[in-house]
């Protein structure tokens, strides 16, 4: 059990897990979810920390597929802030308790700011990592948000 799955279970949402054999070749994480669970890269969300101004972490959630990436500028917007950059994978790790690959956007040691890509709302449900490689939690939109705390905004560079 992971705290993302515990945090879904605590809130009684309506959710499913998905679990697959990961590989550790795979070159992205997030379209080998897409891929072994046979639904659409667009559909599967990636969790990303940044740092805001030097200051603050924040986390964006983005579509896995190709041509989509989380803008700097845009969650910059989003939050008010005037820059973003990439967190250091050490510090993700640390804050958030869950490893590369496999972050959360529920259940995260400290809870952070959270800003969830707009395309999201064109879904029922979509898939994000439930705390380890090879997991996945199928949840909707509001339902992230509601437990995320998160907002949607454009963030897709």
């Amino acid at each position: 059990m992971t705290p993302a799955i515990n945090s879904a279970r605590h809130a009684g949402i309506a959710f499913q897990l998905h679990e697959y054999q990961h590989d550790n070749a795979a070159p992205s994480y997030g379209l080998e979810a897409a891929e072994k669970l046979g639904v659409t890269a667009e559909q599967v969300f990636k969790t990303l920390v940044v740092s805001l101004d030097g200051k603050q972490l924040a986390v964006g959630i983005v579509p896995v597929n190709s041509h989509s990436r989380l803008g700097l500028k845009q969650i910059a917007k989003a939050a008010g802030a005037k820059k973003a950059v990439m967190a250091a994978p050490e510090i993700v790790e640390r804050t958030t308790g869950y490893v590369l690959g496999g972050v959360s956007p529920l259940g995260q040691k400290k809870r952070l700011p959270t800003f969830i890509d707009t395309s999201a709302q064109a879904w029922s449900t979509l898939y994000v990592s439930a705390g380890r490689r090879g997991l996945e939690i199928e949840l909707s939109p509001d339902d992230l948000a509601a437990l995320s705390l998160g907002q949607f905004a454009a963030l897709s560079a």
